[in-house]
């Protein structure tokens, strides 16, 4: 069987990459590791596998190491993505490989296995809040806790430290002494498993909790249905119905949810005619009306002067065209907030 040749010019800078297909690419690694002494299984492939595959090692001839470089590393990310666990696994395929590569590159490949977002597992952990990381040091073995501290920031390790109750904390200390002949591969994956243990997430189908996303709909929705919902909700599960209502925001929640002198800046980002509709139709229903008081009160005499003259001149929307509006007000400040420009009051501070 023809073997690999890898092939570069120390004279010539490298030449991108050969653009190969999937199958010449699945050859280039089974020629790989055969010329390494591996032995597969390729009889157990289907018949036509076996055929395309001798095709594809028959057609390989001379490949610039660059390319086998390429081919080798996307391989490694595939073994890592798919979580290959057979026997040997990403890293000896790394090392069946690392004759054909470059000694960087297979360090980097190993790395990258090892540490799928390239970080250093202790700087993933010194991300982490004081109180998660007391949970690690209660939790773990006291000379698992005391490398961990030793690794930690020290301001870090000293607030994480204090979490814990006293006993603890001293024989975690205590145990620091017998740290520091401990080899740094060990060190390392000690910090690799806390991660793995305590900061990785399960992935799941939704960016937010399922009460934010319930808020978000109800926010957008007639306040007659909202209102028969949270009523449903609150027969059905009381805690969720709890966790809904802090997620919603109202046009009726302004006055307790917004500092007064975020007024202006609410009104600066919603169209002129918008917060007329709004407040005109806010002043027809007792559940608004004093939104539409709070925010006139808080407006220059000027802007709230012209505001009421346009009221009494289109006079009062119909009820779909004053809840749309509504509706922009809320999602226009709702905006503010996720931006950082104003913040909102926490419902249950409220009062």
């Amino acid at each position: 069987m023809q073997s690999v040749t890898a092939v570069s010019s120390p004279s010539q800078p490298a030449a991108p990459p050969l653009e190969l297909s999937n199958s010449r690419k699945a050859a280039l690694i089974v020629q790989l590791l055969i010329s390494d002494g591996g032995r597969l299984p390729l009889s157990s492939l289907p018949d036509a596998v076996q055929e395309r595959l001798a095709q594809e090692l028959g057609a390989i001839t001379l490949v610039d190491r660059q390319t086998v470089e390429s081919v080798a590393s996307e391989f490694a990310d595939l073994l890592d993505a798919i979580g290959l666990s057979a026997p040997g696994g990403a890293n000896a395929a790394i090392d069946a490989l690392s004759a054909h590569l470059s000694p960087h590159l297979a360090d980097r490949l190993r790395q990258r296995v090892d540490q799928p977002d390239g970080r250093d597992p202790w700087a993933v952990l010194a991300d982490r809040e004081p109180e998660d990381l007391a949970t690690i040091l209660s939790s773990e073995s006291t000379f698992v806790a005391a490398i961990t501290v030793s690794k930690l920031p020290v301001a870090l390790a000293a607030k994480a430290l204090s979490i814990c109750p006293g006993p603890l904390a001293r024989r975690i200390t205590q145990v620091m002494s017998r740290t520091t002949d401990t080899a740094p591969e060990t060190v390392r994956q000690i910090g690799m498993s806390l991660v793995t243990d305590y900061c990785v997430s399960l992935p799941t189908a939704f960016a937010k909790p399922a009460p934010v996303r319930v808020g978000s709909i109800l926010n957008a929705s007639p306040a007659a249905l909202r209102d028969d919902l949270l009523a449903d909700l609150d027969q059905a599960d009381q805690a969720f119905a709890r966790d809904v209502r802090k997620a919603i925001f109202t046009f009726a929640d302004i006055p307790a949810r917004l500092a007064p002198a975020d007024i202006p800046a609410a009104l600066r980002v919603v169209p002129g005619d918008v917060m007329t509709r709004a407040l005109a139709h806010a002043q027809t229903d007792p559940k608004t009306a004093a939104t539409a008081e709070f925010i006139f009160a808080n407006l220059s005499q000027r802007m709230g002067g012209q505001i009421k003259d346009d009221i009494a001149e289109s006079g009062p929307p119909s009820a779909e065209l004053g809840e749309t509006a509504m509706n922009e007000v809320t999602a226009a400040i709702r905006d503010l907030a996720d931006a950082g420009t104003i913040s909102l009051k926490d419902p249950e501070d409220s009062g």
